[in-house]
């Protein structure tokens, strides 16, 4: 089993993780943190790594409060902004209009709570990459587990793990302004490689399982 955040629209390494065909146990327990994957996913742009966030209502009591009741705030039209941008970012790419009449839907349905978000995001990526997943809800927040795969850490957006650096590059949309960025949403390598994403996602599961063997 594994320990992981379910998380919008996923990075290619969380979402390689999640598809090892071992159960999923999503921590939805634990607090709300501000600046991870949670609530973001990062594409690239023309001009450069664009970050899309989803706007989120704070507690004002003790500024703490269970990633599971965190609620999506739909005072600003956030999912129209993110929508123009993936078609800004990737109208062009090969498989864009393939998935584009599955995808739209989601952007348009407003979402009470985060989690609630994040989980239809992976599912409907598993039903475009006819990937299946067995998953279940933590209860109560756990520091440490026994028998079950911790990889809770992949929520920080901000430090990559380096395991990201050894990703073999494929084509992106920017290649002639940009060099390769490993590890954004699992929508850009959607969009690039159609049906052959779920090889790329099988590469990271045989490079994450040989790095941790060197390492055990």
């Amino acid at each position: 089993m594994k320990l992981i955040h379910p998380t919008y629209f996923p990075s290619i390494l969380s979402y390689a993780l999640m598809t090892t065909g071992d159960k999923i146990l999503f921590e939805v327990s634990d607090f709300y943190e501000k600046q991870t994957y949670r609530n973001r996913m990062y594409i690239q742009s023309a001009n450069a790594k664009q970050m899309l966030s989803v706007q989120v209502k704070h507690t004002h009591t003790d500024g703490k409060q269970l990633y599971k009741n965190v609620l999506v705030s739909n005072d600003f039209d956030w999912q129209k902004l993110h929508w123009r941008s993936l078609e800004t970012a990737y109208r062009t790419s090969p498989y864009f209009e393939f998935y584009e009449d599955d995808l739209f839907p989601l952007f348009e349905k407003k979402y009470k709570f985060l989690v609630d978000l994040n989980l239809e995001s992976i599912l409907l990526i598993n039903d475009l990459l006819d990937l299946e997943m067995s998953y279940e809800f933590t209860e109560n927040y756990q520091k440490n587990y026994d028998n079950i795969t911790d990889l809770r850490f992949l929520k920080n957006a901000k430090k990559q793990p380096a395991i990201v650096n050894e990703f073999s590059p494929y084509t992106q949309m920017f290649l002639d302004r940009h060099d390769f960025m490993p590890n954004l949403t699992i929508l850009d390598l959607l969009f690039m490689e159609g049906p052959n994403a779920v090889s790329y996602l099988e590469q990271i599961k045989n490079l994450w399982q040989s790095t941790r063997q060197k390492h055990s």
